[in-house]
């Protein structure tokens, strides 16, 4: 079966039910975050038939059985919230699935032979698209470039992201396709590689992506729908039941509308507009309403302070400790900055900036203290990655905590798999303020955690075992990087499930186990309360729950349609 075939009849179950049937959920050991972020344990739970939770109970309390109709069996399973992604990207995550896919290659060597079997597979595609290679990873020591690729794809145009989406790597057909020549000058917040004599050499970083990236054919919206249900799909087996998408275009967000009136929009979306136009365009005069039975949200604006480390675009207060010549490449200044920002809040979008670099962070932190003074209220500012931060500017991150609050949207997957390069993009002297968690949750802020997907696979287990140690999955090093930075386990599964919730004002309708919130749950057959790292990452999702619907079933995984007694997804608001 295709893996449209397969997602349409995985999520299309029958979910037909009596009227006010209400539904007892026992025999599990289960965990909750309260909402003061500590852990509490559940016994068992009854739901309504609108797929909200009625009451929890703790161990050894008997459940009311008034009203229920129906019951689900935990079989001693582990059952948690269903778990929250604060910080991916839902149609690339998708497309990622569904096109070349670089992100497991070890060396350039590697790249370029996946890369022509590729294409000897697609010899219809006009242009070979991909993304994920790592030139970092390759041990390469520089950019890789055109006339590698023309080696083994002169006839058409090959266009690949780098794992971070921060570089595009093309080969010469791309470049004379999108008129890169010589001649072309990068715009501002990018450059473009290029070689002894002047000619683009084959990569071009950050803004400057958009001069090729214009030229590929758009995807249909068929092909949309098709990434979108490819990626949903992805999520639910991790046992994700929201996502924050960060960087939604009017695409997107049409792809996202038309999952939810054919009743096929079962991940909650929590949706940042990639830009003010966007945010324009798709909110209009403010924020959406919560659609689909609270499945779907605008809730504010994405924007983008600087790049990323690995390709060297993330701005640094100092010079690279590895190529002292660069700090990186601001892509925006803090009176365009502050101009965006302040268009976003005057409106009550929420606003999430990307920011990596100290330098960024650092300019991003006082535009932030300065709008604070105007916009009043409950703001959450967000810093999505929020990944250097000079320790001198904790103290400003810490007065934004306390007069209009503020999230660090992390992923701690990124600290393991960035940790050698950092060493040597940072120095020793920068590494304080790196991937800090616990010392940004000293400041006050809410730490919201996640993967950035498709740049990380978007699993929560693996990002729940770095985080309680900075190890990766090889358990390296050992007693984890920085490892003063270690958060706690309560700290851990609230950053993915309550915190990642309130991260998106969403506290209140999900994230955790309690009365009035919808009944997203999941069951595994790990405890990540008391088990390893090593473990925790091993964890598997046995079924998804959706708003009291069962979604995914790892014992059915190609079900024709999982069914469930309980509730249908609703098409209203």
């Amino acid at each position: 079966m295709t893996s449209r075939f397969l997602l349409t009849t995985l999520l299309a179950g029958a979910f037909a039910t009596p009227a006010h049937a209400d539904v007892l959920v026992d025999n599990f050991k289960g965990y909750t975050v309260g909402a003061d972020g500590t852990v509490a344990q559940v016994g068992a739970m009854v739901l309504d038939d609108a797929g909200t939770i009625k009451a929890v109970y703790a161990p050894g309390q008997k459940p009311s059985k008034k009203g229920v109709r129906f019951h689900i069996d935990g079989k001693g399973r582990i059952l948690l919230p269903g778990l929250i992604d604060a910080h991916l990207h839902v149609l690339s995550t998708g497309f990622a699935a569904l096109t070349l896919d670089l992100s497991e290659t070890t060396s350039l060597a590697d790249a370029l032979n996946k890369i022509s079997a590729f294409a000897a597979e697609h010899p219809d595609r006009a242009w070979i698209i991909g993304r994920g290679w790592n030139q970092e990873k390759w041990k390469l020591g520089r950019f890789p470039t055109a006339a590698e690729l023309d080696m083994i794809v002169p006839d058409r145009p090959v266009w690949l992201e780098r794992v971070d989406g921060h570089a595009g790597w093309a080969n010469t057909a791309a470049l004379k396709a999108a008129g890169v020549t010589s001649s072309s000058q990068a715009p501002a917040g990018g450059s473009i590689d290029k070689d002894a004599s002047g000619k683009p050499a084959g990569v071009l970083v950050d803004a400057a992506q958009d001069l090729v990236a214009k030229a590929v054919p758009p995807p249909s919206a068929r092909d949309r729908d098709l990434a979108f249900a490819t990626a949903q799909r992805i999520f639910i087996r991790y046992g994700l039941t929201a996502v924050a998408d960060m960087g939604s275009t009017i695409e997107d967000w049409q792809t996202f509308r038309r999952a939810g009136d054919a009743n096929k929009l079962y991940v909650r979306i929590m949706s940042y507009a990639m830009g003010v136009d966007a945010m324009k365009l798709i909110g209009g005069p403010g924020p959406s309403p919560w659609l689909y039975a609270d499945r779907l949200r605008l809730n504010g604006v994405k924007l983008y302070m600087d790049g990323a480390l690995g390709s060297r675009g993330a701005w640094l207060k100092a010079p690279y400790a590895d190529k002292p010549d660069i700090r990186g490449l601001p892509q925006l200044n803090q009176t365009q900055l502050g101009n965006l920002m302040s268009r976003a809040a005057m409106d009550n979008f929420q606003v999430a900036v990307h920011a990596i670099g100290d330098a960024g962070n650092g300019t991003l932190l006082g535009a932030i203290d300065d709008l604070s003074q105007t916009y009043k209220g409950d703001r959450r500012w967000r810093i999505e990655h929020a990944q250097v931060i000079d320790p001198a500017d904790w103290p400003t991150m810490g007065r934004i905590a306390a007069n209009g609050g503020i999230v660090a949207s992390m992923q701690p997957v990124h600290q393991t798999s960035d940790r050698v390069m950092a060493e040597a993009r940072l120095g020793q002297d920068r590494l304080k303020g790196a991937y800090a968690w616990k010392s940004l949750k000293g400041t006050g802020a809410t730490l919201a955690f996640g993967s950035d997907a498709p740049v990380e696979k978007p699993d929560p287990w693996a990002g729940l075992a770095a985080a309680i140690s900075r190890e990766d999955e090889n358990g390296l090093p050992p007693g984890g990087w920085q490892p003063q930075e270690k958060v706690d386990r309560a700290t851990a599964l609230a950053g993915y499930t309550s915190q990642a919730a309130y991260a998106g004002f969403a506290e209140s309708r999900f994230g955790r186990l309690a009365p009035g919130l919808r009944a997203d749950f999941i069951f595994v057959d790990t405890d990540p309360m008391s088990a390893s790292p090593a473990e925790i990452r091993k964890t598997r999702v046995l079924e998804t729950w959706v708003g009291g619907g069962k979604v995914w079933d790892a014992a059915d995984p190609d079900a024709k349609g999982i069914t469930s007694s309980e509730t249908k997804p609703s098409k209203g608001r």
